[in-house]
């Protein structure tokens, strides 16, 4: 099962074929989390991605910029199964092929996406929302005649303290500010034990003190999780920044540190120079 728009897998982990896949196994022997190689999709003859060749190392927070329409948002619809490609390999670590899977056994797999609109139980409290979102038997029988145990209500608390929303375990969700939601959404897929977070414009319509806060939770968040940000605000960029990947036409153009991109002719010319 997947929140409304289906950003959060809250299911037991099965797909609809009823293949499990072990999440437990990732094999980073080569310390690569995400390969993709030769990745190329279009829609309607029009190429969205074009021979895409991107590496992610296992706890590595990795910015991926671009301008509209550079192919940022099909790269992660490939990633987590949406889009299947019409060329090219996907890895999730060593063997997982993520081509071969459905959306929701990526998702199990350990890969999570946060889209740009945050997609929370406004009904429910921030408690409760961390508490659907739990990677657990989420079987009718099990949800209605359990209760959580220590080490669940201490997942719960830690995430809680992570993402600053201690104070507000008891709050409805809908009550919450914009950057709020957008922390238990954050919440919600760490709930899950992610090896891998897709975050889509994760600061966008965030106040410049929420969007600090974001920063130093992504930067807490790099090394026991790898992530993935997408993101049009620069300032932001730079303040989280490590490796910058750069794509333009579904190619990636630069990579390498802020400072290297920044200064990158091309990159100034079809994107930062605008």
């Amino acid at each position: 099962m997947t929140s409304a728009a289906g950003s959060v897998a809250v299911g037991g982990g099965t797909s609809a074929g009823g293949d499990r896949i072990a999440t437990g196994g990732l094999d980073l022997t080569h310390g690569v989390v995400l390969y993709l190689e030769g990745i190329s999709v279009s829609f309607d003859g029009f190429k969205a991605l074009n021979n895409l060749s991107l590496s992610i190392d296992a706890g590595e927070l990795r910015c991926v910029i671009g301008p509209n329409g550079a192919g940022k948002t099909t790269m992660m619809d490939v990633i987590t199964g949406k889009t299947r490609p019409d060329a090219g390999t996907a890895f999730f670590g060593q063997t997982i092929d993520l081509t071969r899977l459905s959306e929701a056994q990526i998702a199990h797999a350990g890969i999570g996406r946060k889209f740009q609109k945050p997609t929370i139980f406004e009904r429910h409290t921030v408690f409760e929302n961390l508490e659907l979102s739990m990677k657990a038997d989420k079987r009718v029988r099990t949800t209605l005649f359990s209760k959580l145990n220590s080490n669940q209500r201490d997942a719960i608390a830690e995430t809680l303290k992570l993402i600053r929303l201690e104070s507000e375990s008891s709050r409805l969700a809908g009550l919450l500010s914009h950057g709020q939601k957008q922390w238990l959404e954050i919440g919600m897929l760490l709930m899950q034990e992610p090896r891998l977070l897709l975050l889509d414009e994760p600061v966008a319509g965030m106040s410049d003190e929420e969007t600090e806060r974001t920063a130093e939770l992504f930067l807490s968040l790099a090394g026991k999780h790898s992530l993935v940000v997408v993101e049009h605000d620069m300032a932001f960029i730079e303040k989280i920044a490590r490796q910058v990947t750069v794509l333009h036409e579904g190619s990636v153009i630069a990579e390498g540190p802020m400072e290297q991109v920044q200064n990158d002719p091309k990159v100034i010319e079809v994107y930062l120079g605008r």
